[in-house]
């Protein structure tokens, strides 16, 4: 029974120690007490777990186009909200405020809101939050 036991104990330790290491602390990589915004065009939604990504080409300080990876939530969680993986598609023209990332250069953000302006779909984080 023992040595049945110790490998299976071993599996359980080695996957949970997987799930742990591959999320991260939104503090760690993010500045939750700053806000950018941006302006530009949808290259590239990827509706997926544990995180989706919406990518985002928007010109920069000295208007040299950027590609921004802006993180959200899961699609589980946006799926509960009404999201779906069609919700966003390339070219869509957006604005999106969030938290940047802590490494300038790596042109990240943390979703805080995101507005469609042809259409006006908005998306917020607080509950019942309206999207100018």
């Amino acid at each position: 029974m023992k040595t049945k036991l110790i490998p299976l104990m071993f599996m359980v330790a080695l996957l949970s120690g997987l799930t742990a290491w591959a999320h991260h602390s939104f503090t760690a990589v993010y500045q939750q007490s700053k806000t950018v915004k941006i302006e530009g065009k949808i290259v590239q939604f990827l509706f997926r777990n544990p995180h989706s990504f919406v990518h985002v080409m928007a010109p920069g300080e000295t208007g040299t186009m950027i590609r921004w990876a802006i993180e959200w939530q899961g699609a589980g969680q946006l799926g509960a909200k009404g999201l779906s993986a069609e919700a966003l598609k390339p070219g869509d023209p957006v604005i999106v405020t969030g938290n940047p990332g802590r490494d300038p250069a790596e042109h990240r953000i943390r979703m805080v809101t995101i507005k469609r302006t042809t259409d006006g779909f908005g998306w917020g984080t607080n509950p019942g939050e309206v999207v100018d």
